[in-house]
């Protein structure tokens, strides 16, 4: 089964719906507009319950199929916030928000599971229940967590949770996915190395924590290159220098360093943890400085159940015709919180050849659109096909 007509038919009105929430972008949380759109819409869809608040300002919907013989629940997910990045596409419709826009699709993603929730509105033609799941705070503020932590999954009786994501660089409307561990966990650090500040014409009268910080963040590398088996994946990059002076003429008192971890298993996550640790705390010592550690870990590795990446590939098929074999991301992506709930699967529509996600120029390809709602669609009569 192609792409369904009807998406064809509605990708004039879809596309008005992205539109209007790319010129009107909000962070994290603050998703005010937006969820009240998504649930004005669901409401005037028909579903049979709409419910905002989940998650702080996460919204859901409810669709009822003709019937409902096993008690079938399936959840359908897209992220509604935006990143504060200052716009430069020139489009009629870019944001009006200074500073803040659609820089990872997200408008896309929230647009295209409208468009799904509309249709599966209309012909209800499954047997089961379909939850449409509209979150915020994706972009770094666990939302997809927070949405889990309100009960959204035994309130509604989510059995399984499906999402999607665009992904530039891929044929517009094709598919890719992987099963297992698919996104990387996203870990965060700030180390603080404290010493002794002086006169930098007197270094011998300090205990230099520039020095110090930039021993520390060469050597941080070393966790990659000789303590991690080699066919493991890790990535520790270190994002941010600040010394506590700006002046030329003085050692600084203390250092400031902030960086992320990327990993693919709670092993290399354990041990990420451990040798920055070690290894800043030897080297602080060394120099005759302290050093005091904030290890925050942020999202878990997001994986793919196996069963439900099968059935995900096969609806893929059934709409586009093929369906790749995605690479692993060492992006982070927090509807891992949600399949740590519940089996489900998580699948890349491509986006064309446009700029990457998260750049100042990149814009969701509405000619994507199409296919996306159909795979939301298909995912829902598929898996629940009418009795």
């Amino acid at each position: 089964m192609p792409v369904k007509n009807r998406f064809a038919e509605l990708h004039a009105e879809i596309t008005a719906w992205r539109r209007d929430i790319h010129e009107h972008p909000e962070l994290l949380y603050e998703t005010h507009r937006t969820s009240a759109l998504v649930a004005e819409k669901l409401t005037e869809f028909g579903c049979d319950e709409v419910v905002t608040g989940i998650g702080r300002t996460g919204v859901v919907g409810v669709i009822k199929g003709k019937s409902d013989s096993a008690g079938k629940v399936i959840g359908l997910r897209a992220d509604m916030d935006a990143l504060p990045i200052l716009e430069d596409t020139g489009l009629d419709y870019a944001s009006k928000t200074p500073g803040v826009m659609h820089a990872c699709g997200h408008d896309g993603h929230t647009a295209m599971l409208l468009g799904a929730a509309k249709y599966l509105a209309e012909t209800r033609n499954f047997d089961g229940t379909v939850v449409v799941i509209f979150q915020p705070a994706e972009e770094g503020g666990a939302g997809g967590k927070a949405m889990c932590d309100d009960g959204m999954m035994d309130r509604w009786g989510i059995q399984e949770v499906y999402g999607m994501h665009n992904w530039p660089g891929q044929d517009a409307g094709a598919f890719a996915i992987r099963a297992g561990a698919f996104f990387a966990a996203t870990d965060v650090f700030e180390i603080d190395f404290e010493g002794k500040g002086g006169h930098a014409a007197k270094p011998h009268d300090t205990v230099d924590t520039t020095v110090m910080a930039a021993q520390a963040i060469l050597a941080l590398q070393t966790i990659a290159s000789r303590n991690a088996d080699p066919v493991d994946q890790i990535v520790v990059s270190v994002t941010s220098f600040e010394t506590s002076s700006k002046a030329f003429n003085v050692i600084p008192q203390g250092v400031k360093v902030k960086g992320t971890v990327r990993t693919m298993s709670t092993q290399m996550r354990d041990l990420a943890e451990t040798r920055i640790k070690a290894i800043c705390t030897g080297i602080a010592t060394t120099f005759g400085g302290t050093v005091s550690f904030d290890y925050i870990r942020n999202y878990p590795v997001m994986v793919n159940s196996e069963e439900q990446t099968e059935f995900a590939v096969d609806v893929a098929k059934s709409v586009s015709g093929d369906c790749a074999d995605a690479p692993l991301v060492m992006g982070g992506e927090d509807f891992a919180f949600m399949l740590e709930e519940r089996p489900g699967a998580y699948i890349l529509v491509g986006n064309g050849d446009t700029a990457l996600v998260h750049h100042p120029k990149y814009n969701f390809n509405d000619e994507v659109i199409p296919a996306g709602c159909s795979w939301y669609a298909e995912i829902a009569e598929q898996r629940m096909p009418a009795a």
